[in-house]
């Protein structure tokens, strides 16, 4: 993967973008971070008033998003190996949001790209083989007992 390593200036309204994009991954992180990770791998969600997944209630098996708070919430606790089994593509975006909070902050305030701007391309790749990693990890889960 090619980084562009190039730091132009972001421009006033980037800056507010990139600003609420490391804000708003900030506060996913406060949150899981202040969640009891539900020890069954998933449902730690509903300890925030949302509902159970309802794709879970109707055939008992998990959908690909089951699991990634509770993932989170051990992944910040430093239980790697729980996070991962929990739901791995989330225990990938929560490293990833790790890095990209002080990266995306720092840039917004400074008005300019730190160490790389990024690029749609590397972005959408990343994100692509991520989400692909999510539907083979759902997959496994629910082949096992």
């Amino acid at each position: 993967m090619q980084l562009v390593m190039d730091n132009p200036v972001i421009s006033p309204g980037g800056r507010i973008l990139v600003a609420s994009l490391g804000l708003g991954a900030l506060l996913l992180l406060v949150t899981a971070w202040n969640l009891p990770p539900d020890p069954r791998g998933f449902g730690t969600h509903e300890q925030l008033g949302l509902a159970p997944c309802t794709f879970y209630r109707i055939t008992g098996r998990l959908c690909p998003t089951c699991g990634a708070t509770t993932a989170w919430a051990f992944a910040l606790r430093g239980e790697i190996a729980r996070a991962m089994a929990c739901n791995l593509a989330a225990t990938i975006f929560c490293g990833a949001a790790i890095v990209a909070v002080p990266w995306l902050i720092l840039s917004a305030v400074l008005g300019r790209w730190v160490y790389a701007r990024p690029s749609w391309r590397n972005t959408l790749v990343v994100t692509g083989a991520v989400l692909l990693v999510g539907l083979l990890d759902c997959l496994r889960r629910n082949a096992l007992p």
